[in-house]
């Protein structure tokens, strides 16, 4: 393997195509960022580094800082593509009442372990793990054990489908783990994940909500999945008062034009899954509301169990998707129209990628653009083996459009080399796969003659599976 930075050597990218993301998203043409102790020491061009920096040739490449994905359910991705034919509706009767329930802690850390690599591997350096399995606590200290051992930076956003949220928000043992997370610096964060989904003018919820206040802890909840988690939920939480700047509304995609003020006013942010949102029926993704109501805007995978694990894809699916509703909505008006200029561009996702996950999380002063004094998150996108790469033009266009994780280079983190020349250097990739290949075989005995159907499901026209969306046993 070619040379790489020895930990604690100060370090230079250097002629590349810089994507700051700076608040004027300043582009260097021909760029250098230099990373000493961890931190961005310098950005800017021809600069002068100390003695013995190891320099990078960035050349024909794009700089840019570490994604940041805010909703990803890494324990599924343990069984990685298994629902690529699933519904919503099959999501929540497969993997919460039969597969999700049969986890284990071990498989619940495989799959956290897994993912983790896979962010790294595909540019995002910060993860929000939204871990809504946590069965019991052992679960979650299986989960947190994950996180911290592994690569990247993780937000823990402990939860528990399974049971109620003011329910396991009251256990002690619950809120000492907590309480553990929010207190170690190996952990990034820690939040609160819980949904409401019942239309309950009592609004049992509000306990969860108090809990995360007592603790000190933001609040990241799945509201605007059609059917599920509605308008009652951001009602009951703004009458109460528990609707809190910097709390996260994951899709937010059928939602009245109330509650998007809701959201707007109490200073929240919205988690887009572009490619989730298309696939499951939460409603059309809401980029165009968000737009309007000025609501702040980050981007996630939600699970791979069902789709891609990268944020280009995501990027590439939001720009599809609001471009194509803006399309449709022209053609249908009397007299038909044109649209002849698009309002979200290739820079606007971007800026979800990076800067709008950072500031969802908190974190924007320490991550999400490549500036002086914060710390070395920093991607390199170059493939001189991929005629994709050539010619490098619009930088925009080329992260959005062309890019994927096969052409992320470099990732460091904290200015520690993580992946390098296309590869994986940090985590133990084998040690994962078999303690994967484990998980997976105890799943297929477990579940048994559903395990094929499970990846194949037929419905009957006749018959509706009844759709378990619940927070209760």
């Amino acid at each position: 393997m070619p040379d790489t930075p020895t930990p604690g050597q100060p370090t230079v990218f250097r002629n590349g195509i810089v994507l700051t993301m700076d608040d004027s998203h300043t582009v260097l043409p021909r760029g250098d960022v230099l990373v000493i102790d961890g931190k961005i020491a310098e950005v800017g061009e021809q600069l002068n580094v100390p003695d013995g920096t190891f320099e990078i040739d960035a050349a024909g490449g794009i700089v840019m800082p570490g994604m940041v994905d805010t909703h990803r359910h890494m324990w599924q991705t343990a069984m990685r593509a298994y629902g690529a034919d699933w519904t919503l509706t099959q999501y929540f009767v497969w993997y919460y009442l039969q597969h999700g329930a049969k986890f284990r802690p071990q498989d619940y850390a495989a799959g956290n372990l897994i993912s983790a690599l896979d962010a790294i591997e595909s540019g995002v350096t910060t993860s929000l793990d939204w871990s809504h399995g946590l069965r019991t606590v052992e679960h979650a200290e299986a989960a947190f054990d994950a996180l911290v051992s592994s690569p990247g930076r993780f937000v823990f956003a402990y939860g528990n489908i399974h049971e109620s949220p003011w329910e396991w928000t009251a256990d002690p043992a619950v809120q000492a783990l907590l309480t553990k997370s929010r207190d170690d610096s190996r952990m990034f964060g820690t939040q609160i994940a819980f949904d409401v989904p019942n239309q309950d003018e009592n609004f049992p919820e509000l306990a969860a909500y108090r809990v995360a206040k007592d603790l000190g802890l933001r609040v990241t909840t799945h509201a605007g999945v059609w059917g599920a988690t509605n308008d009652w939920g951001i009602k009951n939480a703004y009458d109460a008062g528990v609707m809190e700047e910097g709390f996260t509304y994951v899709h937010a995609a059928s939602l009245s034009a109330e509650s998007y003020q809701k959201i707007a006013a109490t200073g929240g942010n919205v988690s887009l899954a572009t490619e989730s949102e298309d696939t499951c029926g939460q409603g059309y993704p809401p980029i165009h509301h968000l737009r309007r109501y000025g609501i702040p805007t980050s981007l996630s995978v939600d699970t791979s169990v069902w789709f891609s694990a990268d944020l280009f894809s995501a990027m590439r699916a939001t720009v599809n998707a609001d471009r194509a509703l803006e399309h449709y909505q022209a053609h249908q008006l009397e007299p038909a129209e044109t649209i002849t200029h698009v309002k979200l561009r290739a820079e606007d996702v971007v800026h979800m990628a990076t800067r709008g996950g950072a500031d969802a999380i908190g974190k924007g002063d320490q991550i999400g653009s490549l500036e002086k004094g914060k710390l070395a998150d920093v991607v390199l996108l170059k493939n001189e083996h991929s005629p994709t790469w050539a010619p490098l033009i619009n930088p925009w266009g080329q992260v959005v459009y062309q890019a994927q994780r096969g052409d992320v280079h470099t990732v460091l983190v904290g200015g520690e080399v993580v992946k390098w020349e296309g590869r994986l250097t940090a985590g133990d990739l084998p040690g994962v796969r078999a303690q994967l290949d484990e998980t997976v075989a105890y799943l297929e005995r477990e579940v048994g003659d559903d395990w094929i159907s499970g990846q194949h499901p037929e419905i009957p026209e006749s018959e509706v599976l009844y759709n378990p969306y619940q927070y209760k046993k």
